[in-house]
């Protein structure tokens, strides 16, 4: 099975991040897999034009308080766009099931309410070997290109 680098992009295609406002929701629950993850995405966006003056963090406690806490972002500062960080790994019980599904369909339910990126940049693996493969590890770091399709969402926001 082959798996993409999460971290690979061809960087000519990526809009300049120069004037925008963004924001950055981080799960508490798995700290080393979000922390790494908001470090991928922050970088990205840095080198991409944005300034860290522009870039507004929460914290929230869990995957499924995402979907407010991006949502509370944009409305309280008029963000052009947020990323949405978790890590759910699977347990023993139907719970990652339903937080995954909520998860997903609460980011981009933000999205359409408030007519801005909402980007879902949530692992949802069976281990903790997996999801550090994805944030950082041998898959690279989804906050990278998380960050990437915020940039190129925003822009496309901004060209109408």
């Amino acid at each position: 099975m082959s798996t993409t680098d999460l971290s690979k992009y061809n960087a000519a295609g990526v809009p300049k991040g120069t004037g925008l406002r963004l924001g950055l929701v981080v799960s508490e629950w798995n700290p080393e897999i979000t922390g790494a993850m908001r470090d991928g995405a922050v970088e990205t966006l840095l080198k991409h034009g944005v300034t860290l003056n522009n870039i507004r963090e929460a914290a929230v406690p869990g995957s499924f308080e995402l979907a407010l806490g991006a949502q509370l972002l944009l409305e309280q500062h008029a963000l052009d766009g947020v990323i949405c960080i978790g890590s759910v790994v699977r347990g023993e019980t139907p719970h990652f099931d339903f937080v995954c599904q909520a998860t997903a369909q609460g980011i981009m339910d933000v999205g359409l309410k408030t007519g801005k990126p909402a980007i879902f940049c949530v692992l949802t693996d069976d281990n903790m070997e997996q999801a550090r493969a994805r944030s950082g590890g041998k898959h690279g770091n989804k906050g990278v290109e998380a960050a990437v399709a915020l940039l190129k969402m925003a822009a496309l926001g901004r060209s109408f």
